[in-house]
């Protein structure tokens, strides 16, 4: 199960962005809050707490969160989006919070993390490679993982696993369940280049021509 943390969230009524910039001066950070039939919150949060969250939680997205509005009693949401400056790039410039309930199913992307050393990458000098990132489930707010874990050490040069091979607890795989999410290919062979070949193999030839046409001169003088 994610990690539950505590974001503490202010009200706001201006709206803008006049008023987001205004906001960010003062180390808040511009959000709403929406979901569950509820209507959407405009709210402000700490930029630095938001910052800590988002490091501790390797960018949030599995982890739920206790959003406190105004002191009220907090409740449950998922970080839907985390919106950044395109210049500079630490700098939080809006954030989406997604409320969920506890007996309701939702959906979210978990990341997959790799483990151990591929039987081919240690034995054959294979190349592991992770196509598939992250996962696509359908699960209970409690039950969302922190990360999936994938054993690769039994894989071997041409072998593969994929979103079908993945067993998850308490949770429904949404994603084409064909889809690869680590293989282990052959080492690449660099092939010699052809044009050097040919050019090695020519140079002789225009040796040889060049003596017999030194030849023919000396003949015809």
């Amino acid at each position: 199960m994610a990690t539950m943390h505590t974001l503490a969230a202010t009200s706001r009524t201006t709206t803008g962005k006049g008023a987001a910039r205004a906001l960010r001066r003062e180390g808040r950070v511009p959000a709403v809050i929406y979901g569950h039939h509820r209507e959407p919150a405009a709210l402000t949060l700490e930029a630095a707490q938001v910052a800590r969250l988002l490091q501790a939680t390797h960018g949030g997205g599995s982890t739920l969160f206790d959003v406190a509005v105004d002191g009220k009693a907090p409740v449950k949401a998922l970080l839907r989006e985390v919106q950044r400056d395109p210049v500079r790039l630490t700098e939080i410039v809006h954030v989406d919070l997604y409320e969920v309930k506890a007996d309701e199913k939702i959906t979210v992307k978990v990341p997959i993390h790799l483990v151990g050393t591929a039987d081919g990458v240690r034995n054959g000098g294979g190349v592991l490679e992770h196509p598939v990132r992250e996962v696509t489930l359908r699960v209970f707010p409690g039950d969302i993982p922190d990360h999936v874990d994938v054993d690769v050490s039994p894989l071997g040069i041409g072998k593969s696993i994929h979103l079908s091979d993945l067993q998850i607890a308490k949770a429904e795989i949404l994603d084409d369940l064909k889809l690869t999410v680590a293989a282990v290919v052959a080492p690449r062979v660099e092939e010699a280049a052809p044009a050097a070949e040919a050019a090695a193999a020519a140079e002789p030839e225009v040796i040889k021509k060049g003596k017999e046409e030194e030849g023919a001169e000396a003949e015809e003088k």
